[in-house]
């Protein structure tokens, strides 16, 4: 756009200086010397460079997607991984808390058949003594210092009453005793039993704790080492992106040579032209050249204007179903990896909802749907894409992705969960070999 109003800059004074007769009719002073002109073999060679970069560009970007999207996997394994682990030490701290209650039951029931045993032995050695200073008459245990001192024979009956009480009495005690004994001593087994299996349980919740905690730094090692990977294709990427711009602008460099020198040659062309009709008649006839293009300006507004919209929505974020013809809208579930990154949660747009608003600055309505936004206007191959273009990428035939062309090898687009929307180059890797023209 410059250099055309430089050259019509150059030719109106040629005009007007002819016009007046300070310029002689057929020189060429008022065009400089040509400038470089590169042949068409630098040029095809320039653009097959940048191609051949793009395309490992492209191929990176797709891989790097790829590592993306199983770091997403990865970090879902990782959260159950940490869960599985959170469960493991709960059901440890429980198999604890049940076997320090079984080993304090174990002991109260051990201290109780031991205070039984205690019981019965010093009752037995009561009763021996009992036995030593007895001994057996007609009717059960006596003792002869028992009945020695009777005043008379019914005060012999009463004490031999007394003794048989109090040795019926004796062997009732031993009895109840021993059963206890037996009692106490079951229930210490039953005890011990369970503390047995307390300590089972805790030993088998200890294990699968280690176990979930061992599997718990395997995934996060795992989800360690895939975003190191992602890191280094990012750095690769990168690496060969700047590659690639540099061929582009080497490309941009020859282009705008090959440029300069065709307006030369125009500028020549029609220096000799007007020195010619200034010097056949005083009035120039330029306004054929002045009316020339008037007729495009309202598409080339709407261009810009689609442009401008999408260009205002630059670090915006991405979500899943969002956008429509009036902004970003909040995004919707698809069960997956956009849940997993809150989509559904977040304001913004994907890539066919900032087609969808950009356009609408232009009246022009698209479907919320790459594919079919695919056949909203018309296809031109990419060596003829222009700025206000729509470019897809497909996976096996089927649309995924949409961006806008912005031209000079850029394009903004709304990427993939997690991002914003940005400019970028152009990836030609996975994209489709044609751009869809709706203005």
């Amino acid at each position: 756009m410059l250099s055309t109003t430089r050259g019509a800059r150059r030719i109106g004074v040629l005009v007007l200086l002819c016009a007046v007769g300070l310029a002689p009719a057929g020189t060429g002073v008022a065009v400089p010397p040509p400038p470089p002109n590169p042949s068409d073999a630098e040029l095809q060679a320039g653009k097959a460079d940048a191609q051949r970069t793009a395309g490992q560009a492209g191929e990176l970007a797709n891989r790097l997607a790829e590592a993306e999207s199983r770091l997403v996997g990865l970090q879902s394994q990782v959260e159950v991984k940490m869960e599985d682990a959170n469960k493991a030490r709960v059901d440890l701290q429980r198999a604890e808390a049940a076997y320090g209650q079984a080993r304090t039951a174990a002991d109260a029931a051990a201290a109780e058949a031991r205070s039984a045993a205690g019981r019965i032995e010093a009752q037995r050695h009561r009763l021996d003594e009992f036995a030593a200073s007895s001994y057996r008459q007609g009717s059960k245990l006596g003792s002869i210092t028992a009945y020695a001192g009777a005043r008379d024979p019914q005060e012999m009956l009463e004490r031999a009453s007394l003794l048989d009480a109090i040795s019926d009495s004796q062997l009732d005690v031993l009895d109840d005793l021993e059963r206890a004994r037996i009692e106490k001593v079951n229930k210490d087994s039953l005890t011990r039993a369970a503390l047995d299996e307390a300590e089972a349980k805790r030993r088998s919740a200890d294990e699968a704790r280690a176990t979930a905690e061992a599997a718990q730094q395997t995934a996060i090692q795992a989800r360690a080492q895939q975003a190191a990977q992602a890191q280094g294709l990012q750095a690769d990427r990168d690496s060969v992106q700047a590659e690639l711009d540099a061929a582009r602008s080497r490309v941009t460099g020859l282009q705008a040579q090959r440029a300069d020198y065709q307006e030369w040659q125009e500028d020549k062309a029609r220096e000799e032209q007007a020195a010619a009709e200034a010097a056949a008649a005083a009035q120039p006839a330029a306004n054929d050249d002045d009316q020339a293009g008037s007729s495009a300006p309202a598409v080339s507004g709407d261009v810009e204007t689609v442009v401008s919209r999408a260009l205002s929505q630059l670090g915006m974020p991405y979500a899943w179903g969002g956008g429509n013809s009036r902004g970003p809208t909040r995004g919707i579930r698809d069960g997956g990896v956009a849940d997993s990154y809150g989509d559904y949660a977040k304001t913004g747009f994907d890539c066919s909802g900032l087609m969808i608003y950009a356009f609408a600055g232009a009246g022009v309505s698209l479907d919320h749907y790459s594919g079919y936004q695919a056949q909203s206007g018309k296809r031109v191959p990419l060596s003829q894409m222009r700025r206000g273009d729509m470019l897809f990428w497909d996976d096996g035939g089927a649309i995924h992705h949409v961006a806008l062309y912005l031209g000079n090898g850029k394009m903004v687009e709304a990427p993939y969960s997690g991002s914003r929307v940005r400019v970028t180059s152009v990836r030609y890797g996975g994209i489709t070999p044609y751009a869809v023209r709706v203005l």
